[in-house]
């Protein structure tokens, strides 16, 4: 089995609250569909999320009753994300269904607890997709707090230990500074705990979840030995079909854990 993290940067514009790149997903699902590779699905929560969750600081907990109404609007907004992403996954011939973390899981002081995983393990025995996604959660100590795609897909290795792990994002790999403010910036074909070290953590766009450095030790922590950890490019026509199958595409891959 392949899981693959459809990043809320290319499924999303995160720059623009509510903006559902329908386009992407689409040809994305397709490209899955057609690869006829066994895979599992989660993906981020982009501008349905990160926006409003910002704004009231949802990721350090409660505070103040100001922001329950927001923790309240970014469940709503993140399940309706979920439901296009399933929507299109749907459309594309392939059986899935919503699984909302924060129904279904709670958070210890930050740590994410899945004690019960009967209604994937069933879904998925069943050749149902249960599709995972970004999402508020309640939390034992903080009150509430903030579940990422990249804290599932460390869940769900354990849950599933696939062979292969891919996250699809908006740009090629990782760089050793921005791209996107940062022209002459270099594209890290391969990354390990040491030259990670050397990486900037800079993000031209705001992200709850700590942005591209904090996914890439993501990455490292789901490494082993047998299993490697793949970005690549989503907004590139191909490359996750090429990916899936096998082929050697522009991308970084994460290797040998994280230190």
């Amino acid at each position: 089995m392949i899981l693959i993290k459809l990043g809320g940067s290319v499924i999303t514009d995160k720059a623009q609250y509510r903006t559902f790149n329908r386009d992407a997903v689409s040809r994305l699902c397709r490209e899955i569909r057609d690869s006829e590779e066994n895979v599992l699905v989660v993906h981020g929560a982009g501008s349905f999320g990160h926006v409003l969750a910002k704004e009231y600081s949802i990721q350090d907990g409660f505070v103040d009753f100001a922001q329950v109404p927001a923790v309240a609007r970014v469940q709503y907004d993140v399940r309706e994300l979920n439901l296009m992403v399933v929507r299109e996954m749907l459309d594309a011939g392939i059986p899935a269904m919503s699984v909302p973390p924060g129904s279904c899981f709670i958070m210890d002081d930050g740590k994410l607890i899945v004690d019960n995983t009967d209604v994937m393990l069933s879904a998925s025995h069943l050749g149902i997709m249960p599709v995972m996604f970004g999402d508020v959660v309640f939390d034992r100590k903080r009150g509430f707090g903030i579940c990422s795609g990249d804290q599932l897909m460390e869940i769900l290795c354990g849950i599933y230990s696939p062979e292969r792990v891919i996250f699809v994002s908006d740009v090629d790999g990782l760089y050793d500074r921005d791209p996107k403010s940062n022209p002459d910036s270099k594209l890290l074909t391969e990354v390990t705990s040491e030259l990670l070290e050397k990486v900037t953590g800079d993000s031209t766009i705001d992200d709850v979840t700590g942005g591209v450095k904090a996914k890439m030790e993501a990455m490292l922590r789901i490494t082993t030995p047998e299993r490697d950890c793949v970005l690549i490019n989503g907004s590139v026509p191909g490359r996750l079909y090429s990916i899936l199958k096998g082929e050697k595409i522009i991308s970084t891959t994460a290797r040998g854990g994280l230190r």
